[in-house]
């Protein structure tokens, strides 16, 4: 209790933007009084130890003029020498590591003498850090070299670095990184594109980020141009596929120019990471990591790169102020995501995507308790991962998308652009942004918009009746045929797919009856050959059906899957529905235990509470 008494205290003061709030409390930084404003790292990278190794420097900006130490976070961090600049030189520091605080780790208090304004720490990382993936050669798809990738979102830039981990406090950074010689290190900052492989890497990143945007990857990688300002880092194996696949990620960029002002980060380039990447994508600033199994050939699952491209707008531009706020975040980004594919791909891509992101939702309200379900989220002390659903994501953008409706596309473009301008590189509440709502949009558009039922959409559960529902008329024809087949009016080698898109696949699979019989399964396979698809997507929908009607053939694959992908969205709800049966748990349970070496520790944490730690 002491620890958190600790955390509310440090954080009672309402601040401006940009500024740690008081209901940010997964951080102990007091930031209100002291607050970091660069990060210069100097680190060994050791696969033998599983270990960061060095020094965190830290330059300080004193809000308050008396403040006499400076409060950070860590999580299983282990300590060195901690010194204080002053005088002109370094000296050694009073401090503290104060007690662990479950899911935030433990503050560090180190007492600064006055005219101090940097900290250095020398420290090292745990193999087991929150933050960081080490894998083996084996574990890679290449076979021959190590892996190491970092995932920071949402407070695990404590696991590998000592620093003030919130998302309203924004740093520049800068990092020299040795590694073994034959492995290339890559970060979300500036950096060569095909740099000299000499074991020791510089970066720099000049625009102020919040810390969970700080990132790392190191291994066997190859760089593959796109376009002057894109390109793909990749293990040999998948660098030209992915290139490829993502060709269009330059026009990507020149759309979300055109609709919301210019691209303020310089390169944007692409990390394709092994597929034990929990995420799909994750919005690294300069340098998106990318899970393989969006690689699917044939373009159709790029709204992928269009999201993480779009949170340079929304969410490295401006970001959420605290995690209640994720929103903020990826309902804009959603949002935008469809936009850009509507402007790259057409109005009936689109569409089917927003009918399957508003399955999604359905999917949400029906499985999370109402609490769960409001936008602006009463997170309180819970870990800030278990705020991550569809609820942030598809929500907020069927919120948006009917804000756009009410006062036409043209309007609502202006304000967007007008937004990104006014908030760039700072992190905002949602009050922040309500204040700024009524007064660019609800007060110049009378008439138009409805102050109560924004609150609605804001602050309540669930969705407000008569919202916007997403309808494609190529999902309405693969709905009729579905029907003709189940009814048996329509003989499955009769239904012509030739040029059905990977989302009508998923629409005609994720609507089919909990229950098909042993025929009816029968027939899609050996009809679609839908076990053996390559396309992971349609391959998560059928093996979920699978697991319902105990379809004893795919369970090879669905072996396979489990042990090969290590994305969330795609291998916790398998487990789930397999822990529903004795016979599909005892499965799930084997299954698990020879995949969780290989699976990040987010996707194990998460797992070991569906299946059982093993």
């Amino acid at each position: 209790m002491l620890g958190r008494s600790l955390v509310v205290a440090l954080l009672s003061a309402a601040l401006p933007f940009g500024a740690i709030g008081a209901e940010d409390v997964h951080s102990f930084a007091n930031a209100d009084a002291v607050r970091v404003t660069h990060v210069a790292l100097d680190l060994d990278v050791s696969f033998e130890k599983k270990m960061l190794e060095g020094t965190a420097t830290l330059d300080l900006e004193r809000l308050d003029p008396n403040a006499a130490e400076v409060v950070l976070d860590s999580r299983d961090l282990g300590f060195g020498k901690v010194e204080v600049f002053t005088g002109g030189k370094w000296q050694a520091a009073e401090w503290k590591l104060g007690e662990a605080v479950e899911s935030l780790g433990q503050p560090v208090t180190i007492r600064l003498p006055e005219g101090a304004d940097k900290v250095r720490l020398t420290y090292h990382t745990s193999p087991e850090a929150s933050g960081l993936q080490w894998l083996t050669p084996e574990q890679t798809a290449g076979k021959k070299h190590p892996f190491l990738f970092s995932q920071a979102q949402a407070i695990h830039a404590r696991s590998f670095i000592p620093l003030q981990d919130s998302p309203g406090v924004r740093v520049t950074y800068e990092a020299t990184i040795r590694t073994p010689k034959n492995l290339l290190a890559v970060m979300s900052a500036n950096m060569e594109q095909d740099p000299k492989r000499d074991g020791e890497y510089h970066f720099e990143m000049p625009q102020a980020i919040p810390p969970y945007l700080i990132a790392i990857g190191v291994g066997d990688l190859h760089f593959k141009s796109m376009s002057k300002r894109t390109g793909v880092y990749a293990e040999s194996y998948i660098v030209n596929a992915s290139a490829k696949e993502f060709s269009d990620t330059e026009k990507m960029v020149e759309i979300t120019e055109e609709l919301y002002g210019p691209y303020r980060w310089g390169r944007y380039d692409i990390l394709m990471l092994p597929p034990s990447f929990p995420f799909g994508g994750m919005e690294n600033p300069r340098l998106s990591f990318i899970t393989p199994t969006v690689v699917a050939g044939d373009k159709s699952l790029v709204s992928l790169i269009a999201h993480e491209l779009a949170h340079s707008w929304s969410g490295n531009l401006i970001t959420n102020a605290t995690w209640r706020d994720l929103w903020l975040n990826e309902g804009f980004t959603t949002y935008l995501t469809y936009r850009i594919m509507e402007e790259a791909y057409g109005k009936s891509r689109e569409q089917q995507e927003a009918v399957l992101g508003y399955q999604d939702i359905k999917d949400d309200l029906d499985s999370l308790s109402a609490e769960e379900t409001v936008l602006n989220i009463a997170l309180g002390q819970r870990d800030p991962d278990s705020v991550f659903s569809n609820i942030p994501y598809e929500k907020g953008a069927l919120f948006l998308r009917e804000l756009e409706y009410k006062v036409g596309r043209d309007n609502f473009d202006a304000f967007l652009r007008g937004y990104f301008d006014h908030f760039a590189f700072q992190s905002i509440t949602t009050a922040d942004f309500k204040t700024y709502l009524k007064e660019h949009l609800v007060e110049k558009h009378p008439g138009k918009l409805e102050w109560n039922r924004i609150l609605t959409w804001i602050h309540e559960p669930g969705l407000p009746e008569n919202h916007p529902v997403p309808q494609s008329d190529a999902f309405d024809r693969v709905a009729k045929i579905q029907q003709q087949w189940l009814e048996g009016k329509l003989e499955a080698k009769r239904i012509d797919v030739s040029g059905w898109t990977v989302h009508q696949w998923l629409y005609f699979l994720n609507t089919m009856p909990e229950t098909l019989n042993a025929d009816q399964m029968k027939t899609l396979d050996r009809t679609f050959k839908l076990t053996q698809t390559k396309n992971n997507e349609i391959a998560h929908s059928w093996l979920k059906i699978a697991i319902r009607n105990d379809y004893q053939p795919a369970f090879k694959r669905l072996d396979d899957y489990l042990v090969e992908i290590g994305r969330r969205k795609l291998i916790v709800p398998l487990y789930k529905d397999l822990m529903k049966t004795p016979e599909h748990a005892a499965f799930a349970q084997r299954v698990y235990a020879k995949a969780r070496p290989g699976y990040h520790p987010l996707a194990q944490g998460t797992l070991d509470e569906v299946v059982g730690k093993p």
